[in-house]
């Protein structure tokens, strides 16, 4: 028993006091955000949202595709909150897609999905936010992912703000310098930088809190329903409490007699 508790005592203590180190491994280094999604019952801030759609069409949409998304979920519960006739404006003003039965594009419409975007070779970022995890924690146990969330939109923000300004050219590609990322050298230019997007709602633009902004909607984008999904988490456990509770009396009742023999 000793040796179990020591065990949970040194998970807990690697798991909160050393997340950073965690995160860090081999990519770099990652803090914990506080996004309003994280936790059991976290969830995703509409606002944040809407700008952060907002920094992905004005900036990372030149290189980077979404095609895991379709226009149609901007108006999803739990989503950027766009109404129909909003998604409708917004995919046909900033989006062509190829019509195969056209041959040739035409406007977006709410049924289509983002567009591709394979021109430089930029990844897609449907799924970035999940693909780039940074809180494992110690092995096995989950406990980081459970406590500082899953780590990819920290990873995101890391990356973003994670350029030194040093560059180096290396077989006549330019490489940058950033912290976050595996080696320590990406190709990617910094593409983020202070007020480049103006937001209508007045809030803070530089570099670090738009980098907040298009993390938390990659994380949307990756996990559309996770609102939904924890608040079935939530019933489920308070079903399986009750059931104990239930099986405990119901245990307790049966045996009632035959430990009173005794």
């Amino acid at each position: 028993m000793k040796k179990t508790l020591l065990s949970i005592a040194v998970a807990f203590g690697l798991s909160f006091g050393g997340s950073a180190a965690i995160a860090a491994g081999e990519g770099g280094k990652v803090e914990n955000i506080k996004f309003s999604f994280d936790g059991p019952f976290g969830k995703f801030d509409q606002n944040q949202l809407q700008r952060g759609l907002q920094v992905y069409t004005e900036v990372c949409a030149a290189c980077h595709g979404l095609r895991q998304v379709a226009f149609r979920n901007l108006s999803d519960a739990g989503g950027p909150g766009y109404n129909e006739d909003q998604v409708k404006a917004y995919a046909a003003e900033n989006f062509e897609v190829f019509d195969a039965e056209l041959d040739d594009f035409r406007e977006a419409k709410p049924a289509d999905k983002f567009p591709a975007n394979d021109g430089v070779g930029a990844p897609d970022l449907s799924m970035m936010a999940k693909a780039r995890a940074g809180f494992h924690g110690p092995a096995g146990l989950g406990i980081n992912q459970l406590m500082y969330g899953i780590g990819g939109p920290e990873y995101i923000v890391a990356l973003l703000t994670g350029y030194t300004g040093e560059e180096k050219t290396q077989a006549g590609v330019t490489l940058y310098e950033n912290t976050a990322f595996p080696g320590g050298w990406i190709s990617m230019a910094p593409p983020i930088d202070d007020e480049l997007v103006e937001y209508a709602d007045g809030h803070a633009n530089d570099t670090y809190h738009i980098s907040e902004d298009v993390a938390a909607f990659l994380m949307w984008t990756a996990e559309p329903k996770l609102m939904a999904r924890k608040q079935l988490g939530f019933v489920s456990v308070l079903m399986l409490g009750l059931l104990a509770v239930l099986l405990w009396l119901t245990n307790k009742k049966i045996w009632a007699p035959i430990k009173r023999k005794d």
